[in-house]
């Protein structure tokens, strides 16, 4: 089992190099030919998912008292750059990715009996989760959720509907945001709202897939819940104080996401580098041309600065300090640059480019999400104009 805890610098270093060997050696046995298959057929990569669930991967952050490794987010941002970087693009990230920190909330305020059941399966695989939070009325608007959750005798009805739910295809789980209060009821805005955790009963929940440009082989879902029962054993903490609770989770999926993007993008300039040292073109490589090389040279920066924002982020949560702007940061400068640097690559290609057989069109439609979700770019910006400029609030 890998520790981090009260380790030497050298000691420290040695643990992440193995955590990047360790993922590589799993992600490296499904080459860009088995992704590009995935982003065809849009089947979820069980193959994949599995191989990462038996290497232990799949448990990096989880407690070790329930089967994981107890590790922080330095570790976890390590290990989703490695499974970025192999050709996987979203769809490889997406399959893991919410194993990490999507279930933060059993971790920290489940009971020591929901935590005995539902960790170990999480851990294992052998359960998968949807996660049931953004409305289509709502957006990151979240205490505007209308799903509503009536208290009766056991446990809970809940009726309403939820949008960009990933996973419920396949999934056997789901975690759930609703309100158990109606916001006009609510003292503030962030009171009333309730998470719960409990199966994804398909006779009550409709689930209907979302055709999108990217990440096919991870499903995306509108869900329409009609008259769910939900036990109260199922219930994660305190009534009416979920909106707290999704709060611990914030931060770390900013720093995965940054991560994700900056392999993505890692990949993608590699991809167009090799191409740049192989094309010939009146009678010399195109990566000898200063119009080819500048624009890869600065995306290779771009990359790395980022990088180290992530890594600085990450540090911080880990160490229990405020991080929220260098999150917020990593999220939006990782997302840009990963972007930036697919772009450019399927220009230094070319009509090859195009293709999809050289895979970086592939990758700039799978990177473009992380602009995106979870949170836009616009709000980050405001984000940081309010709480590191002082400006006044906009939205």
């Amino acid at each position: 089992m890998l520790q981090t805890t009260n380790q030497s610098a050298e000691e420290l270093a040695e643990t992440r190099a193995a955590i990047r060997e360790g993922v590589r050696a799993v992600a490296s046995r499904f080459d860009a030919d088995y992704w590009l298959a995935r982003d065809e057929d849009g089947v979820f990569p069980r193959e994949y998912h599995r191989a990462m669930a038996d290497a232990g991967w799949l448990g990096i952050t989880m407690p070790e008292e329930y089967g994981g490794a107890g590790l922080g987010v330095t570790e976890a941002a390590i290990m989703m750059h490695e499974v970025a970087s192999h050709g996987g693009g979203m769809a490889a990230t997406s399959s893991v990715h919410i194993n990490l920190f999507g279930p933060h909330p059993i971790v920290v305020h489940g009971t020591p009996e929901q935590k005995a059941e539902w960790i170990p399966n999480l851990i294992a695989g052998s359960d998968q989760v949807a996660f049931g939070f953004t409305e289509p009325d709502a957006g990151l608007n979240t205490t505007r959720i209308k799903t509503f959750a009536e208290k009766v005798p056991g446990g809970y009805r809940v009726n309403g509907q939820k949008v960009w739910t990933s996973t419920a295809q396949v999934a056997n789980k789901i975690m759930l945001l609703t309100r158990t209060t109606k916001y006009e009821d609510c003292k503030r805005p962030t009171d009333g709202i309730t998470i719960f955790y409990t199966d994804l009963d398909r006779s009550k929940i409709d689930v209907r897939r979302i055709p999108k440009m990217g990440r096919k082989a991870v499903d995306s879902n509108a869900i329409f819940i009609d008259d769910l029962f939900i036990p109260d054993e199922h219930r994660i903490g305190e009534e009416g104080r979920g909106f707290g609770y999704i709060l611990d989770s914030l931060n770390p999926e900013r720093v995965l996401i940054a991560v994700e993007a900056i392999g993505i993008g890692q990949d993608a300039l590699r991809r167009a580098t090799q191409y740049a040292k192989e094309r010939v073109v009146f009678d010399r490589p195109i990566g000898q041309n200063q119009g080819i090389q500048h624009p890869l040279a600065e995306r290779w920066m771009y990359l790395e600065a980022a990088w180290l924002m992530a890594m600085k982020a990450a540090e911080l949560y880990d160490a229990g300090k405020p991080c929220g702007a260098e999150a917020n940061t990593a999220k939006f400068l990782g997302a840009r640059a990963g972007y930036e640097a697919c772009e450019r690559a399927v220009f230094t290609l070319g009509g090859f480019g195009y293709a999809k057989e050289y895979h970086v069109e592939r990758l700039f439609r799978e990177v473009t999400v992380t602009r995106i979700a979870p949170i836009t770019e616009q709000l980050i910006a405001s984000f940081i104009a309010e709480k590191v400029l002082g400006l006044p609030k906009s939205y």
